[in-house]
């Protein structure tokens, strides 16, 4: 691990030596959830409604007493496995998730401990673009030689925020993120290379906000404005705006600050974005121009796996052979808040 003051004798470039996806077996398709939802007495939803709605045909759920840190754990080792690494050779291990175990400490104790690991450690949060900015964090020290081996982490028990008493239908299609909400754990290694050109690593980040966007979707328990609150409003996943606008009025300064890398990204070999139903997924690829061959609509299987959601494409893809040594691979992330984030990596 390089500590301050080192001198960096190398341009250096943020590697993904592994990335890995961890799903949980135990399967809830939406048409158990709609029964759920009926036997709580309250809105019934017809058949077929949940899945028209959405395009999603069912949800990963994570097992009783299972937390964040146990889904980040799992495919934790998976990562260090596939890069052949051991966890005492991690310089710095990153917990980004829209979950967490506890408010305090950090869930990134928590991977730690069970992971055995003794270097530093902290969590970003930023709703489902947490992976991203951490890659943005791993990417930024690596290249500045303060740490040689980042470990990033992720763990959604995103079936949590699910609502299932809804009163009415205005209250079933607010809490309608919550019924494709999918549990999973994610985690990638990143590494220290050269820098030259056409070596592989991450070649291009780039982010925008539109912060005033904030409202249109929460889960607004455990903070400090409703700090003990148990109320379904509160601890659920809830539409309160529209989200599509939130993105509208922020695209053109995403095309101020990203248009070049949105150009190379529609020639990539491989495209990820967040996806939370079929709909989005569909908006996205007409939206932005993407090459629909090279997208993989994993949110019609798995359901919206929150921040893992990335990372999880990627694994499907390298699983189906869909990314190669040398591809030009692009990742985009879309997070409540509102937030994009487009990375550039050459595999």
């Amino acid at each position: 691990m390089a500590g301050y003051g080192d001198a960096v004798s190398e341009a250096l470039r943020a590697r993904i030596a592994a990335v890995s996806a961890h799903l949980p077996s135990r399967y809830r398709t939406l048409d158990e959830i709609r029964v759920k939802i009926t036997e709580t007495g309250g809105y019934a939803p017809p058949p077929g409604l949940l899945e028209d709605l959405t395009g999603v045909r069912g949800v990963h759920v994570h097992d009783d007493g299972e937390n964040s840190s146990d889904l980040a754990v799992k495919a934790a080792r998976g990562a260090l496995d596939q890069a052949g690494l051991k966890i005492a050779d991690v310089g710095l291990l990153l917990f980004a998730s829209t979950s967490q175990d506890l408010v305090e400490p950090a869930t990134s104790h928590l991977v730690a401990a069970k992971l055995g690991a003794s270097c530093p450690v902290f969590d970003i949060k930023n709703a489902c673009n947490s992976f991203l900015n951490a890659m943005e964090v791993a990417s930024s020290f690596i290249e500045t030689g303060r740490y040689r081996t980042v470990l990033i982490t992720c763990g959604e028990p995103s079936t949590l925020a699910t609502r299932w008493h809804a009163p009415d239908r205005e209250d079933l299609l607010r809490a309608l993120p919550g019924y494709t909400a999918s549990d999973a754990g994610a985690a990638m290694v990143l590494t220290a290379g050269p820098a030259r050109d056409g070596d592989p690593g991450i070649l291009s980040l780039r982010f925008v906000s539109n912060s005033a966007a904030w409202e249109a979707c929460t889960v607004a328990g455990g903070g400090s404005m409703h700090h003990l609150s148990v109320h379904d409003d509160h601890t659920t996943l809830r539409l309160n705006g529209d989200l599509r606008q939130g993105l509208i009025d922020v695209l053109p300064r995403i095309l101020d600050t990203a248009g070049d890398d949105l150009e190379a990204a529609r020639s990539a070999a491989f495209v990820a974005f967040h996806q939370i139903a079929m709909p989005q997924y569909r908006e996205m690829i007409e939206g932005f121009s993407l090459p629909e061959d090279r997208c993989l609509p994993a949110v019609a299987e798995h359901g919206n796996c929150a921040a893992a959601s990335l990372p999880l494409q990627l694994v499907k893809a390298r699983q189906a052979d869909r990314i190669e040594s040398g591809d030009l691979v692009a990742m985009i992330g879309l997070a409540s808040g509102f937030s994009f984030g487009l990375a550039l990596v050459r595999w």
